[in-house]
């Protein structure tokens, strides 16, 4: 029955595009909608990546996952730094680390509950979170003074955006080579073929992408009608809605039993968002009207550094339990708190 009414509500995806462009819905009712409308897209995301994960196994699966849900927070951000608003992107950026590390692998070990996990595939993209995030400090510390978007720091940001691509496509090369080398099982009969798993994920990226700028657009109003500043929007809302795929995927997936692919799917979401989707969006705004520095504020940097060495210390030694989910989750709101300050 469940199935049935995730299959039905993807209807809602061209419900709302045909409301919001074909009817003018108003920007409250669009963001309610858009809501909406992500929940059965996560699932179908989900689904498709556990089908296609029987296939390429956990680190592969985590990697094709991540790699769709990033994309349309990719769009999001190109399109956010074209209409000159870099704080927005800044903002999303952590908050899509924080909450991958900390609020999706967190409730991922509460839903999954105890399981193995791969220790070491994990360890090396913390540590690539970590690191990224003491890159970040080259151009976020001279940026706590004066206007962190002025041309000196995007000078100093363009050097720093391709040191941050190397060590992504190095950390994913060397953790592709870790599951690449470990014997599969075959697939389950039931298991739709590699071609059609990754033709719905596919749609379903596109699909998802469609209502991210929605609900993205439809932001500003819906915050500041409820009386939230835009830093918080961006941090909080907008990074968890514009992942909303990938967090729900994983959460399925751990649903049910498989905690090693839930697990590298948030870490892997996290550390393509800080390798990847950060130096890709700076180094591309070099061809467009605004650029974006990436000189972050200190409760931007503090949560990130936080949150990938508190996820070291949980999956470190290879096992999943409540107890550890319960405290990634906690330790979320506490970032939602300090947030909420500025």
């Amino acid at each position: 029955m469940a199935r049935r009414i995730l299959w039905g509500s993807l209807a809602l995806t061209p419900l709302l595009l045909v409301a919001h462009y074909g009817f003018g819905l108003g920007e409250t009712a669009s963001f309610a909608l858009a809501a909406l409308a992500l929940i059965p897209l996560a699932w179908l995301i989900g689904d498709a990546t556990d089908h296609a994960a029987a296939h390429t196994g956990a680190g592969l699966g985590g990697f094709l996952n991540a790699s769709f849900g990033n994309a349309p927070e990719l769009i999001i951000a190109l399109l956010a730094v074209a209409d000159g608003l870099p704080e927005v992107v800044r903002g999303t950026i952590t908050g899509s680390v924080v909450s991958n590390i900390l609020l999706v692998l967190g409730l991922a070990m509460i839903v999954g509950g105890d399981g193995r996990i791969d220790a070491r595939s994990l360890r090396w993209q913390l540590a690539g979170v970590t690191g990224g995030v003491a890159l970040l400090l080259v151009p976020s510390i001279p940026g706590w003074s004066g206007s962190p978007d002025r041309h000196a720091l995007f000078v100093v940001t363009i050097p720093v955006a391709i040191v941050l691509l190397v060590a992504y496509i190095w950390i994913t090369v060397a953790n592709l080579r870790i599951h690449g080398n470990k014997t599969r099982e075959a697939p389950d009969a039931s298991a739709w073929s590699l071609p059609v798993s990754l033709a719905v994920l596919g749609v379903a990226t596109l699909a998802t992408a469609l209502v991210s700028e929605v609900l993205v657009h439809s932001l500003n109003a819906f915050g500041h009608a409820v009386g939230l500043s835009d830093f918080f929007v961006a941090v909080v809302i907008v990074a968890l809605v514009g992942n909303a795929a990938e967090h729900g995927g994983a959460i399925v997936i751990a649903h049910r039993g498989n905690m090693s692919l839930a697990t590298e799917i948030a870490v892997t979401s996290s550390m393509q968002v800080a390798l990847l989707v950060a130096p890709a969006v700076a180094l591309v705004s070099l061809v467009l009207s605004h650029h974006l520095t990436l000189a972050f504020l200190p409760v931007e940097i503090a949560t990130m550094a936080a949150a990938a060495i508190l996820a070291w210390f949980v999956t470190g030694d290879g096992r999943s339990r409540r107890w550890e989910g319960f405290l990634l989750a906690g330790a979320y709101g506490l970032a939602v708190g300090a947030y909420a300050v500025f």
